[in-house]
């Protein structure tokens, strides 16, 4: 299947992005949006304040919830939402030390661009986070299955409560959300039963069977993760593949950089790469000579960019210290800005490879592909909204993101 008709103009390349100073098209329910909307009242303090950990408040779902709802857009029947009310109920149920709750963010950081958070949560308290450039694979027969994700800061879980936007970090808006599933990372070996699996299997000597929280720690660990997310936007069954290689592996925290990130031209950056980098003769060969690694196919620098969105220049040494922001705890042993491979488990997912026929060699019997197509198409799964209504509705003005991202639909 090709990709969808929303990809027919041309990507390659990118056309320039334009500020987002027009407000949207999509009016939201409550006509209390805009500059006003970020004024601190006496009674609740503002989503930047509360995001910053510059304030406190007892009931994070009360107030996202509410914020989220006064929000939301109405959009076709044939964009996935979760009702209030159900992305309430999943974090209420996941609200103790064995949840098992995820979120993907979508995120147009101002220096780091268009990416794509990955959050699980491990604790009561606390999401491991992975930044994955080009958001999660959707197409079994693309070329290029597999991404990059790279570990960030642990995280609050109350984190995976929110849509919002400043100059400072850009928008930020909920891709998808729902609970994860940890299925074992080797599959086990059909027809072989020893004798003593037969023998005295009494169910009092076998050990409990761990929670899901309990898997992904385990499993992180190991360096291997295979999980499947139950979401709105996914498709049934969608799982992924994530592995740490030994050469990406270390234990050690990085330290603060020597030299403030500051915002380059993307263009004249590119022309740059393009004079360093050798041509090939081969359509086929001209990804792997800009990739950051050959089994993902990406740049390198926009891999590192992605990895750092959530660091900031003034970030507190234990912070940077413990890999978590304050109120969360690494107890599962993350470290900042390992890179980890992330694939398309496809034979999980449902697929099935055809041996024969017409359809020999392609992956067959799943779900419909479907393509990330970044902050200009995607909206979020619980109010509607895309990147520019977001900061419309925080009342950004004027905000210029990074140019150059394009969705991988090869």
């Amino acid at each position: 299947m090709g990709p969808p008709s929303t990809l027919s103009r041309d990507i390659s390349p990118p056309p320039s992005r334009k500020s987002s100073s027009a407000l949207p098209t999509n009016e939201p329910k409550s006509n209390s949006h805009g500059p006003e909307r970020s004024k601190a009242t006496a009674e609740t303090p503002t989503l930047a304040a509360i995001e910053a950990g510059e304030a406190e408040i007892r009931d994070h779902l009360a107030y996202f919830s509410e914020h989220l709802s006064e929000s939301s857009r109405q959009t076709h029947s044939a964009i996935p939402r979760i009702s209030i009310e159900e992305f309430q109920s999943i974090y209420k149920r996941n609200e103790h030390k064995h949840g098992h709750h995820f979120v993907v963010h979508q995120h147009d950081h101002p220096i780091s661009g268009v990416h794509y958070d990955l959050r699980l949560q491990f604790s009561d308290s606390s999401t491991i986070s992975f930044a994955v450039p080009y958001g999660l694979p959707g197409n079994p027969q693309s070329i290029r299955p597999n991404r990059m994700a790279i570990e960030t800061r642990v995280h609050n879980l109350w984190n995976n409560l929110i849509e919002s936007a400043s100059h400072a970090t850009g928008s930020l808006l909920i891709w998808d959300t729902g609970e994860y599933e940890v299925l074992p990372y080797r599959d086990q070996i059909k027809g072989r039963t020893t004798d003593d699996e037969l023998s005295d299997g009494s169910s009092d000597s076998a050990e409990p069977e761990l929670s899901e929280s309990q898997k992904l720690f385990a499993g992180f660990q190991t360096r291997h993760l295979r999980l499947r997310l139950h979401g709105t936007k996914l498709p049934k069954n969608y799982t992924i593949g994530l592995r740490l290689p030994s050469a990406n592996d270390r234990s050690g925290q990085p330290k603060r950089p020597k030299r403030k990130r500051r915002r380059i031209d993307p263009a004249k950056a590119l022309s740059q790469r393009a004079v360093a980098q050798p041509t090939t003769d081969s359509e086929g060969e001209g990804d792997a000579a800009t990739a950051g690694n050959d089994e993902t196919g990406e740049n390198d620098n926009e891999v590192d960019d992605a990895g750092v969105a959530s660091e900031g220049e003034d970030e507190d040494a234990v912070i940077r210290s413990n890999n978590a922001y304050t109120g969360a705890t690494n107890s599962i042993g993350s470290v900042h800005q390992r890179h980890w491979f992330l694939s398309l488990d496809r034979k999980n997912s449902g697929f099935r490879k055809a041996r024969s026929g017409p359809e020999e060699g392609r992956w067959i019997d799943g779900w419909d592909p479907f393509f990330v197509l970044g902050r200009d198409e995607e909206r979020s799964v619980v109010t509607g909204r895309n990147a520019d209504e977001v900061m419309a509705d925080e009342g950004v003005e004027k905000f210029v993101g990074r140019k150059m991202w394009r969705p991988i639909i090869e």
